[in-house]
């Protein structure tokens, strides 16, 4: 249903960086890529995409805005949320299980936007 997400930065060639590293932990690929706007994902799916925002206000966090990546197992989860955290990502509660069959890790980006990765099973 979503086809993607777009999250805002001041820095494009850190976040460049930043989710070139970490989204290629889940086989993710630029899939489309300008100066200003770089989309990445896998096959036909979802995308993540990081841009400076269009009005040219500082891009700031949504406060309650969270980007979930569905991973394949808790293995996947742990295996990204820690790329996050060595690429400098903050916590915002470590890889784990949350209850009934939903295991997911919590992390800020280098600009404050937060990501989820889960495994449901």
């Amino acid at each position: 249903m979503i086809g993607y997400v777009t999250l805002g930065s001041n820095d494009l060639p850190r976040a460049f960086a930043f989710y070139d590293a970490l989204l290629a932990e889940i086989g993710a690929t630029r899939t489309w890529n300008s100066e200003t706007f770089v989309a990445w994902g896998v096959k036909r799916g979802p995308a993540v995409a990081v841009t400076k925002p269009h009005n040219d206000q500082p891009a700031t966090v949504g406060n309650g805005v969270m980007v979930a990546l569905a991973m394949t197992s808790a293995a996947d989860v742990d295996r990204l949320y820690a790329k996050a955290i060595a690429l400098g990502a903050a916590d915002e509660g470590p890889a784990g299980p949350r209850g009934s069959g939903f295991y997911a890790g919590y992390f800020r980006d280098l600009d404050g936007n937060k990501l989820c990765a889960f495994f449901m099973g």
